[in-house]
């Protein structure tokens, strides 16, 4: 009989504790190697008065190495200076445990795009980059929330909180910024 309640403390402690299924933008197997992607979250939004501010994370493995791809983008009806990045721009991610963890450019230096939306009136800028991990030792960023994130663009650094839940305006979904490396970093580990 004891045997039969710990068997069941155990299959049910498998699916208590078991993580969310992947979901890949990309997932590529090839003769030149492995691409796998997850698909993008909103993990920062600001909307005041006629400017936006939306950025968005997703993870990639390409061939075993951790890239993690971030999304700039700002609509403004004012004309705003341009967000550039060079090859000292760090994302730096402050965890709920204090812990630091520091990522550094991993592209050529560059600045975002203008376009300018002629129906709307509004100016929009977009920003893509890829930033390496400088550590090889993931355990506390996949076990720990985030709190905070700074990033260091060329001549400027913006620190953003992270929220356990964000409700978008603009996309109407809801978000968990926080948990974002415990929810996604197991999807490109393997």
């Amino acid at each position: 009989m004891k045997i039969k309640i710990l068997f069941f403390f155990l299959f049910i402690q498998t699916f208590i504790f078991a993580q969310k299924p992947c979901d890949y933008a990309v997932n590529v197997t090839d003769s030149i190697g492995t691409l796998k992607e997850t698909k993008s979250c909103l993990v920062y939004e600001k909307v005041f008065g006629n400017k936006s501010t939306l950025i968005f994370m997703s993870l990639q493995s390409v061939n075993g190495v951790p890239v993690l791809k971030m999304e700039y983008i700002q609509k403004s009806n004012d004309f705003d200076a341009p967000k550039c990045l060079d090859k000292n721009s760090r994302i730096i991610f402050q965890l709920s445990n204090g812990k630091i963890y520091t990522l550094i450019n991993g592209e050529e230096p560059k600045c975002d795009n203008l376009v300018y939306n002629e129906k709307e009136k509004t100016n929009n800028r977009f920003l893509e980059a890829s930033f390496l991990f400088l550590k090889d030792d993931f355990e506390e960023i996949t076990k720990h929330s985030i709190s905070l994130m700074r990033i260091r663009f060329s001549g400027s650094s913006e620190d953003y909180v992270f929220h356990k839940e964000l409700t978008s305006e603009t996309l109407k979904e809801t978000y968990k910024p926080d948990s974002f490396f415990i929810d996604n970093f197991n999807c490109i580990a393997n």
